[in-house]
C-alpha cells in the first residue's frame, strides 16, 4: 500500500500547525501602540487584532484545541507514513520481531523533528520578527476557528478565567506603559544606532523633569543681582553694565523682601532717552511669580503655562529667597550639553577615572555622569557641596575626602566656607563602604 496519502496528510498537518504557532506568537508579541497607529491609518484588521487582545481567552482556547488535535493526528499519521519505509529499509539487518518497534521509534522521531522545526521554531521566529503584520494576516482565519469551536471555547475560557482569578491575576492583557519602558526602548534604539546619543540624553532629561526639583536648575541666591528701591542711579547703571541679565529683582532693603522685577530693556530705554531711573515710577517694576523650592521642574513648567510667565522667584519654607528660575533654565536642563558651552560645564572629565566638579552641581547630574544609581540619602541635599557637608558632618576644608563606593570625592577649593570645586576619582578594585575623612592642611 502506498504511503503517499499519509505523507501528504502529514505535510498538511505541519502547515496547519505552523499557522497556529505563528498566530499564537504574533498576537502575544504585537504591540498595542503600533496596532492603534495602523488602525488610525484605516486598516480594519488592526482593530480585529486589538479586539482579540482584549479577550485573549477565546483565542488561546481555540488555539490550544487545534494545536493539541493536530499534534495527536501528526503522531498517528507520521507512524503510518514512515513506519513502512523504515521497516523496508531495515528488514535485512534487524530481526523481524523487533522491526515494527524500531520502525515506530524512527517514524516518531522523524515526525517530531518535522513538527518542531517547520511547525514550531521557524513560524515563531518569523512571526516574532514582524508580529503586527503576521497577526493581521491570521486574525480573520482565527476568528472563523473561534466561531466553529465556540461551545468548546466557551467552556475552556470560563474554566481558565476561574483558575486565573483564583490566583489573583488579571484576566485581560495589561498594556500599561511606564517611563522605564520608554527609556528602555530609547536605550535599545541608541544601541542600534537609530537614535543619536544626544537625542537619547534629551529624552532622558525630559523624563527626569518629573523627579528633579527646582533648586537643581535655578540661579542660586548668592548669584542673584538685584536692585533696592532706594538704590542710586549710578549703582544701577554700574550693575547693568557689569551683568548682562534680562531681568533684575527689585527689593525693599534686602533680597528677602522682593517688590517685583524690572526688565533690562525698559532700563535701557530710560538710559537712551536720558531719563532718570526711578523704581517708584508706575509700570517700571512688574510683579513676580513666587514658587516653593519643593516643586519639580515639570510642575514649574505647568506654573509657567498657567500664568503665562517665564520667570519666578523661589522661596523656601521660611519664605526666604533661595534662587530664581526662568523657562530657559528648564530648557537648558532638557537640552543639556547641546546648549552648554565649555565655560558653563559643571562636570569636566579629565580622563577615564577623574572628574572636576563644581560644588553647585545638582546631585542628579553627578549621579548621571558617574553612572551611580543614587548617592547615600540623596534626598537630604541638592548639590555636590551639600553631599560633602552631609557626609563630613561639618563645614568642609580643602583636602577633606569622602569615599562612596568606588569613587573618592576630594574638596579642592573652598571660598568663604563655600565649596567651589570637588575632584572625583574612581578607584579600581573592590568598592568600599561610604565613609568620610578629614585632612588638616
Amino acid at each position: 500500500m502506498s504511503s503517499y496519502p499519509q505523507v501528504m496528510a502529514l505535510f498538511c498537518l505541519v502547515i496547519l500547525s505552523a499557522f497556529f504557532s505563528a498566530a499564537e506568537i504574533s498576537l502575544a508579541a504585537a504591540t498595542k501602540t503600533r496596532l492603534q497607529a495602523l488602525s488610525e491609518d484605516g486598516d480594519r484588521r488592526a482593530d480585529l487584532v486589538l479586539e482579540l487582545q482584549e479577550h485573549p481567552g477565546q483565542f488561546f482556547s481555540a488555539l490550544q484545541v487545534m494545536v493539541n488535535a493536530i499534534a495527536l493526528l501528526g503522531g498517528i499519521v507520521g507512524d503510518a507514513a514512515f513506519s513502512p519505509f523504515f521497516m523496508w529499509c531495515l528488514e535485512p539487518i534487524i530481526p523481524a520481531v523487533n522491526l515494527p518497534h524500531v520502525g515506530f521509534v524512527l517514524s516518531f522521531l522523524l515526525a517530531t523533528t518535522l513538527f518542531v522545526i517547520f511547525a514550531d521554531l521557524l513560524p515563531k521566529r518569523l512571526a516574532i520578527a514582524r508580529p503586527e503584520v503576521v497577526a493581521m494576516r491570521v486574525v480573520r482565519p482565527m476568528r472563523i476557528v473561534i466561531k466553529v469551536l465556540r461551545p468548546i471555547v466557551f467552556v475552556l475560557e470560563r474554566l481558565s478565567d476561574a483558575c486565573i482569578r483564583s490566583l489573583g491575576l488579571p484576566t485581560k492583557r495589561q498594556e500599561t506603559i511606564t517611563s522605564e519602558d520608554i527609556l528602555a526602548s530609547v536605550g535599545a534604539g541608541a544601541a542600534a544606532g537609530v537614535i543619536a546619543p544626544q537625542e537619547e540624553a534629551v529624552i532622558q532629561n525630559v523624563f527626569e523633569l518629573e523627579s528633579r526639583l527646582v533648586p537643581s536648575a535655578m540661579t542660586p541666591r548668592e548669584n542673584i543681582v538685584y536692585f533696592t528701591t532706594d538704590e542710586t542711579e549710578a549703582s544701577i547703571r554700574a550693575k547693568i553694565a557689569t551683568v548682562p541679565y534680562n531681568r533684575f529683582l527689585v527689593c525693599d532693603k534686602d533680597l528677602d523682601h522682593v517688590v517685583g522685577f524690572v526688565d533690562s530693556k525698559h532700563l535701557l530705554r530710560l538710559v537712551l532717552d536720558e531719563k532718570p531711573i526711578c523704581f517708584q515710577e508706575g509700570g517700571l517694576v512688574q510683579p513676580c511669580q513666587f514658587i516653593p523650592d519643593s516643586l519639580t521642574l515639570s510642575e514649574v513648567l505647568d506654573v509657567f503655562q498657567r500664568t503665562h510667565a517665564d520667570f519666578a522667584v523661589i522661596l523656601n519654607e521660611y519664605a526666604l529667597v533661595v534662587g530664581i528660575i526662568t523657562i530657559n533654565d528648564v530648557m537648558s536642563t532638557v537640552m543639556g550639553d547641546l546648549v552648554t558651552t565649555t565655560d558653563e560645564l559643571q562636570i569636566i572629565q579629565r580622563d577615564d577615572d577623574t572628574w572636576l566638579v563644581d560644588g553647585a552641581t545638582p546631585v542628579d547630574d553627578i549621579e548621571h555622569a558617574l553612572g551611580i544609581d543614587e548617592l547615600p540619602e540623596d534626598s537630604a541635599y541638592e548639590t555636590v557641596a551639600g553631599f560633602m557637608m552631609y557626609m563630613l558632618r561639618k563645614i568642609p576644608k580643602r583636602t577633606d575626602k569622602v569615599v562612596c563606593g568606588e569613587y573618592t570625592f576630594e574638596v579642592l577649593d573652598v571660598d568663604n566656607n563655600k565649596i567651589d570645586q570637588v575632584l572625583v576619582t574612581r578607584t579600581k578594585g573592590k568598592a568600599p563602604a561610604p565613609e568620610a575623612s578629614e585632612t588638616t592642611p
